[in-house]
């Protein structure tokens, strides 16, 4: 098989590692996360002018890429600026929407490419765990055309600033059954929808989301209801192999700070990198690098398959990053020594960044797990 990028995705590459190395500076970036917003209005139009959302599309839904290696190019440029924008959760409710929606929900993809309007997921519960079909706090019941929502959803990404949430809510089943979900596209504006914003940790916002006897008509479901499940799944996949090529991103820039630092910082009048000790270390960090880089390439090329190897695929990605994102963290910071650790070092930013990837949908002892019972069948 042959895993060279086309000459559209490497230029998009191209275009979008300078755009992110000459208008999203570190400086830049660390202002931007520690925001009132929690990202730039400005460069999230900047970046649909460019194309980079429309490359999560493919071209029916009005893209030009949608593939899973699109995803996997546009992602890891992204996770070497460390760039904060809603692409995440406006990957993962787009493709939603492209997969499963009536007419007019899949209108507002169009408006989701061209950066005018801002979506978020709004899944997670304090107690699923990263079980995707854990769903029990949040439930809607149908009244007549309407259905009453109640409940609640945890860390939503950008939830401050989203016109609309996607919301999964249990309408029948058991707490943990996959029947039984159903899904609804929510306007933030909706009476009975409270949001209560916060800092993360790793730059950007989150917010905390209620729904208090929301009032929704049928037609904002999306697909069918008791059988959101499948398209949930599908829809966080993409997010996950996201996430993967983010990491991949973050690695190489912290690999490439680390080698910079053991050819400079010199001791017994000599570079610390000629120590073969390091040398070593250094060695053996650029094998699992590359083993990551190898997941999320395995990860891409299965999205678009069948639902069982797709599934193994991005689960073993993600457990792969999950181990070799946290190796990179903690090697970067030790080789680098204390220095490693301050606030004005990018490299503690990166290594942050890494750590908290691998609990965003699913950490690496659940998708080892889940990987394993996929097999099983």
């Amino acid at each position: 098989m042959n895993f060279q990028h086309t000459e559209d995705r490497r230029m998009l590459a191209d275009t979008l590692n300078r755009f992110v190395s000459e208008q999203y500076g570190f400086a830049t970036r660390d202002a931007i996360a520690r925001s009132a917003q929690g990202f730039s209005t400005e460069l999230w139009a900047r970046f649909a002018e460019l194309g980079v959302i429309g490359a999560l599309f493919d071209e029916a839904d009005g893209g030009f890429g949608g593939g899973g290696f699109d995803i996997s190019v546009v992602f890891e440029c992204l996770g070497r600026g460390l760039v904060v924008e809603p692409f995440l959760d406006t990957l993962i409710v787009g493709r939603a929407l492209a997969r499963s929606g009536n007419d007019a929900q899949k209108a507002m993809v169009s408006s989701l490419i061209d950066g005018s309007q801002i979506v978020a997921l709004a899944h997670g519960e304090p107690d699923s765990h990263y079980e995707l079909a854990r769903v029990a706090t949040t439930r809607a019941q149908r009244d007549g055309n309407t259905w009453t929502l109640n409940g609640a959803k945890a860390v939503v990404q950008h939830g401050e600033h989203a016109s609309h949430f996607l919301v999964s809510a249990r309408t029948s089943g058991d707490d943990d059954a996959e029947a039984g979900i159903t899904l609804f596209v929510v306007p933030r504006d909706a009476t009975g929808v409270n949001v209560r914003g916060y800092r993360k940790i790793d730059g950007g916002r989150a917010a905390e989301v209620s729904f208090d006897n929301v009032a929704l008509a049928d037609d904002a479901l999306l697909g069918s209801a008791d059988q959101g499940f499948a398209t949930l799944e599908y829809a966080v996949s993409c997010g996950v192999l996201a996430l993967c090529a983010e990491a991949v991103g973050a690695m190489d820039v912290a690999k490439d700070y680390t080698l910079d630092y053991l050819r400079t910082r010199k001791q017994f009048g000599v570079p610390i990198g000629s120590f073969q000790a390091l040398q070593h270390r250094m060695a053996d960090l650029l094998l699992e690098i590359e083993q990551a880089r190898s997941a999320v390439i395995n990860a891409a090329a299965a999205l678009d398959g069948e639902r069982t190897a797709r599934e193994r695929a991005v689960s073993a990605a993600k457990y792969s990053i999950g181990r070799i994102g946290t190796l990179v963290a903690e090697e970067c910071i030790q080789l680098h020594g204390g220095i490693g650790m301050t606030w004005e070092l990018p490299l503690a930013h990166y290594a942050k960044r890494l750590v908290m990837i691998d609990h965003q949908l699913g950490d690496e002892d659940h998708h080892l797990e889940r990987f394993v019972a996929l097999g099983r069948g």
